[in-house]
């Protein structure tokens, strides 16, 4: 094992070319000075190395589950670059970055904290779309309507499952506020009031207009709207943003003996004004301008739609743009109910995996033949990282066949107007968030998927004259 882990040190431009390194679950991660000095063909001819990609400034090495601690224990004491966090690591590699870069990073750190709790949401109300859809099982009825002593079973199922999109302000505000420097308690605090019983729920908000019941306060003779921002993403952000940063500077210029007395309610009351009289209707306007701009969009243009989205979300995941699409696809559940973006993250996943999966029948490669298998499996689950950048986009036209199978289903999909109700497991699995009723649309999107991709890889492997 010493010999493969000074290669992989050669390969990655020698000791002096890392700044620091640490390791997952499966992989060593890297922060290094010139990503151009690394040699991946020397890398991923290493037997213990199973791939490499680059993502968010820091370089990772996929080696596996329980070898990978051997072979970085083995790498600190051969070079004496000394442990770092996974905090340190990302800190020296956010430093790499552009403005662009550490924006979408920002909405990485903050939204992927929250994914198991939104995924698991999905999850559970995917069984309650199976209990409650009518037509699944028998005709025009749905399970709980046949079958009575279902109903509250369901419903319990349904409160378990929407009480993460109900208090989502609570999570994102937890996570943005701790990711902007501030106390993660009074982001949750400050998402829950956002969301108060109190408040006139969002989703109510429209037909409230149209009636002309909409609640206000009178704050000395100015009126601002009582309203609630359920489902909504970018009141949040902000407020959260705001908040940390007057938490940081009263802490800054209180003393210490008493800032627990005045921080906190100072900082709280401060960014809950703001939030209720400026930041919450300006965000909610622009929000809701840019959902019902997309959903027109995709009305009008679906064909294009499908095809740009579903063709070039792998992309996006190459480049760590994906991230920013989680906030939309919760802004659409939030304003109408469903997103009709996330069926399309679905189907790419799984193209990617059925791209690999060509590549281990395509190959003589004992050790590719491993990999392609794994990675497609963990692709089929969702995680598409291995197979893209262990596989795929090693051999570019696995990749290509991967977008093209994509594309192709997506325009299928929006052309048939597949929702989902919720993000869930963007894999096989991803079927238990689509609306019910247009599941047979979205299972031949996945039939695409799954043949499309594997046909055209393992045809152009034969051609190329296998790897």
């Amino acid at each position: 094992m010493r010999q493969s882990v000074e290669q992989i040190v050669q390969a990655v431009g020698g000791k002096e070319n890392i700044i620091a390194a640490t390791h997952c679950v499966t992989r060593l991660r890297f922060a290094l000075k010139d990503e151009g000095k690394v040699d991946k063909e020397a890398l991923e001819n290493i037997d213990i190395v199973k791939g490499s990609f680059s993502v968010n400034g820091q370089f990772q090495v996929v080696i596996g589950q329980g070898l990978v601690d051997k072979v970085y224990n083995e790498m600190v004491e051969m070079t004496g670059i000394g442990r770092a966090t996974k905090q340190e690591i990302k800190d020296a590699a956010e430093k790499k970055l552009n403005p662009l870069q550490r924006a979408i990073k920002t909405l990485a750190d903050i939204f992927i904290p929250i994914l198991p709790a939104i995924v698991t949401a999905g999850l559970l109300m995917g069984i309650n779309n199976i209990l409650t859809g009518p037509g699944i099982f028998y005709e025009g009825k749905s399970i709980v309507d046949v079958h009575e002593q279902w109903r509250d079973f369901a419903d319990m199922i349904n409160l378990i499952a929407n009480t993460a999109f109900v208090f989502l302000p609570g999570l994102i505000g937890w996570s943005a506020v701790k990711k902007f420097g501030g106390s993660e308690l009074l982001g949750i605090v400050l998402g829950l009031m956002l969301v108060h019983p109190v408040l006139l729920n969002a989703w109510a908000y429209a037909s409230a207009v149209q009636e002309g019941t909409v609640p206000y306060w009178n704050l000395f003779g100015f009126d601002v709207q009582k309203i609630g921002y359920q489902g909504q993403v970018l009141p949040i952000l902000i407020s959260s943003y705001v908040l940390a940063k007057l938490e940081v500077f009263l802490k800054r210029r209180i003393p210490e003996a008493f800032q627990l007395l005045l921080v906190a309610p100072i900082a709280l009351l401060l960014t809950g004004f703001i939030s209720f009289i400026a930041i919450g209707p300006v965000t909610f306007g622009i929000a809701n301008a840019l959902t019902d701009g997309l959903v027109a969009l995709f009305d009008r243009f679906a064909a294009l739609g499908g095809l740009v989205y579903g063709g070039l979300y792998a992309v996006l995941v190459v480049t760590g743009m994906h991230h920013t699409f989680l906030a939309v696809d919760l802004q659409l559940i939030g304003s109408t109910g469903g997103t009709f973006l996330w069926p399309m993250l679905a189907l790419s996943n799984i193209a990617q995996g059925s791209a690999a999966l060509a590549m281990m029948f395509a190959t003589k490669d004992e050790k590719l033949k491993g990999l392609s298998f794994t990675s497609a499996v963990s692709a089929y689950l969702g995680i598409t990282e291995p197979a893209m950048f262990g596989v795929n986009l090693r051999f570019r036209y696995p990749f290509i066949s991967a977008l093209i199978g994509s594309a192709t289903a997506g325009i299928f999909i929006t052309i048939n107007k597949v929702k989902a109700s919720s993000i869930g497991v963007g894999g096989l699995p991803g079927f238990l968030s689509i609306f019910p009723d247009k599941w047979v649309p979205f299972f031949i999107g996945m039939a695409i998927v799954l043949v499309v991709p594997f046909t055209l890889t393992y045809i152009l492997a034969k051609t190329k004259g296998g790897k």
